[in-house]
């Protein structure tokens, strides 16, 4: 498979799993833009994957939730071509997590604004360039906790599979210009994000005692099934979710009472 002159741009690709997205894609050959709020973070993974690779990534700054900022972040990634092949839409987190009653509306809102409306903003701007190219490729970031009960979570889970839903209509609105919409539903990914769960923990514990491969998954194993989904060989696939948690969600979701006492 070849990714040679394919523009990509992905969102949060300055660490965990939008990194490992950018390297695999420009290591096949993909004209990788990656963007994310910290600028420092973004040059540091650029020359570190020229340094181990010899393969170029360009990097913007972009704050996902505000919706000039993801215009003129697209604008810039898809040149003066004016074409993307792909959009990975990975920036998103939690906002305040805890018991319902603990939290506030204002916390609830900015998970929803970073992941639900992030990705609205990076749909709506990504679509003109898509367009452009003759067809592409958009995946939204999801979360095994959009459909495995994450306790404790709160807007988090309704963020990701609000995501999901997302794509599907997308897709559907979309599939007459030749634009793809996929999710992907990744488990516990051993990313910075989750550092802090530490290994010794019964939270810890609880994560791998309920996923039947029997450990934690790696940025790469993630950034193996957006190359297959950005990439030509799936052409023919949208409106999808794929999980990839190594069986996790046939089990039980994790236990994060030893953070919250409820």
């Amino acid at each position: 498979m070849t990714f040679d002159s394919m523009r990509v741009l992905i969102t949060g690709g300055g660490t965990g799993i939008g990194r490992a997205c950018a390297e695999s894609l420009a290591t096949q050959g993909a004209k990788v833009v990656i963007c994310g709020r910290t600028l420092e973070t973004l040059e540091k993974t650029a020359e570190e994957i020229y340094s181990a690779h010899g393969v170029k990534v360009d990097y913007l700054t972009c704050d996902v939730t505000h919706e000039e900022s993801v215009e003129e972040c697209l604008a810039k990634a898809a040149g003066s071509s004016e074409d993307l092949a792909g959009v990975v839409a990975n920036a998103g987190g939690a906002i305040g997590l805890g018991n319902y009653q603990d939290l506030s509306a204002e916390q609830y809102l900015d998970t929803l604004k970073l992941n639900i409306l992030g990705t609205m903003h990076c749909v709506k701007h990504s679509i003109p360039f898509l367009a452009n190219n003759g067809g592409g490729s958009f995946i939204g970031m999801s979360s095994i906790a959009s459909s495995l009960t994450h306790r404790f979570f709160g807007a988090y889970t309704v963020s990701k599979a609000g995501i999901e839903t997302m794509m599907k209509n997308a897709a559907d609105e979309y599939g007459n210009q030749k634009i793809r919409f996929n999710a992907v539903r990744p488990g516990f990914i051993a990313t910075e994000m989750m550092e802090v769960i530490p290994r010794d923990s019964e939270i810890f514990e609880s994560y791998v005692k309920n996923i039947p491969l029997g450990e934690v998954g790696e940025p790469e194993d993630v950034a193996s099934l957006v190359r297959f989904l950005i990439g030509p060989e799936s052409s023919w696939i949208t409106g999808q979710t794929f999980t990839i948690d190594g069986g996790h969600s046939l089990r039980a979701g994790p236990d994060y009472s030893e953070f919250f006492n409820n």
